[in-house]
């Protein structure tokens, strides 16, 4: 490890800092950075509706980004070399559509309510929740039990691909049927967000996210052998098939997470690892996958800044700016590939 690769993780943590510190001053609402910093430390600020805005609304939508951004950027990570696929990213093996359909049975067929569909007395914004966590864990399971039984990793890929063909066929069929202020809340729904996550919910967000990125940190050796090939990695003592069940389990829990919380956020998982590999050069994962989860966390961070229109109350969906980040990146990648290390 040379000193120049050494110097990115100071680097990013410095810039991780700056835009969690950026997100908590930068709003509709205008909150000077003294006062902020009161807030913070306990103090009595200015005004009691500034001390409610930065706890109650700015830090926890600045704490989901970072873990959000950090699981969504490990898991497209985990996936392209999985897959072996430099354009595999979060929602490509259907688990987010399974979120989606979950969340569409619910909202458009259950009018936002689970007590049609159980006992349970739950109703608007938990409901959700619970339904995208249910419907992406549902898919989750059919991928794992289609991972046993498929050796070839591509066949597992289209599996994925037509299992969320097949959800996004229901959730078109439910729309269909809808009527249009159920269709409206839906779609406001799929452009995600990170401010839908309370204080209250947000240590269960937070500790789901980081059982996931510890269970991926401990999968960097085998992932690091995949790299030189399934039959290279047997070689080496690597058993193929219980590590691409632990992938696809680690994959499938920061996802499920993520999209439950905040909806399908696109760009962030499939263009991240790619920064990641352009800012070291290298394939390595004891080096890649930490670059990438920092890296996850400030382009999230970047984001939800990018969405509050400066001189303007206006907040931009999320999912029309990650694009602007993310599309340039695959463009490049694309067009570069040659040139820049996955595999090898």
């Amino acid at each position: 490890m040379n000193k120049q690769v050494l110097l990115f993780y100071p680097l990013l943590l410095l810039l991780l800092f700056l835009l969690f510190v950026g997100s908590l001053i930068h709003g509709a609402v205008s909150i000077p950075f003294g006062e902020v910093i009161n807030i913070l430390i306990g103090k009595e600020p200015e005004r009691i509706s500034w001390q409610n805005i930065v706890i109650q609304s700015r830090l926890p939508q600045a704490i989901t980004a970072t873990f959000a951004g950090a699981s969504l950027a490990v898991s497209g990570l985990l996936l392209q070399t999985l897959f072996r696929n430099p354009l595999a990213g979060p929602s490509i093996l259907g688990i987010s559509d399974g979120a989606n359909l979950g969340v569409a049975i619910v909202m458009l067929y259950f009018g936002g309510s689970l007590g049609k569909l159980s006992d349970l007395p739950v109703s608007g914004y938990p409901a959700i929740i619970l339904a995208a966590f249910a419907g992406a864990c549902c898919i989750l399971g059919i991928i794992i039990y289609f991972s046993s039984k498929v050796k070839n990793n591509i066949m597992l890929l289209i599996i994925g691909i037509m299992i969320g063909y097949l959800a996004s066929s229901v959730i078109s069929i439910l729309n269909f049927y809808a009527s249009t202020d159920k269709v409206h809340a839906y779609v406001m729904w799929g452009l995600g967000n990170f401010s839908g996550i309370s204080l209250g919910q947000l240590p269960f967000f937070v500790c789901c996210s980081l059982i996931g990125l510890f269970l991926s940190v401990l999968l960097i050796k085998p992932l690091n052998a995949l790299l030189l090939g399934e039959m290279y990695a047997t070689n080496l003592g690597i058993h193929i098939k219980r590590t691409r069940i632990s992938i696809l389990l680690c994959t499938g829990i920061l996802t499920a997470v993520t999209t439950a919380f905040c909806g399908p956020i696109s760009f962030i998982g499939l263009a991240v690892p790619h920064v990641a590999r352009l800012l070291l050069g290298s394939s390595n994962h004891k080096l890649l996958l930490p670059v990438t989860l920092l890296t996850g966390s400030c382009i999230a961070l970047l984001c939800n800044m990018l969405m509050v229109v400066p001189g303007m109350n206006t907040i931009l969906p999320l999912n029309a700016v990650t694009p602007l980040i993310g599309a340039p990146v695959i463009i490049y990648v694309i067009v570069n590939r040659k040139n820049i290390q996955y595999f090898n």
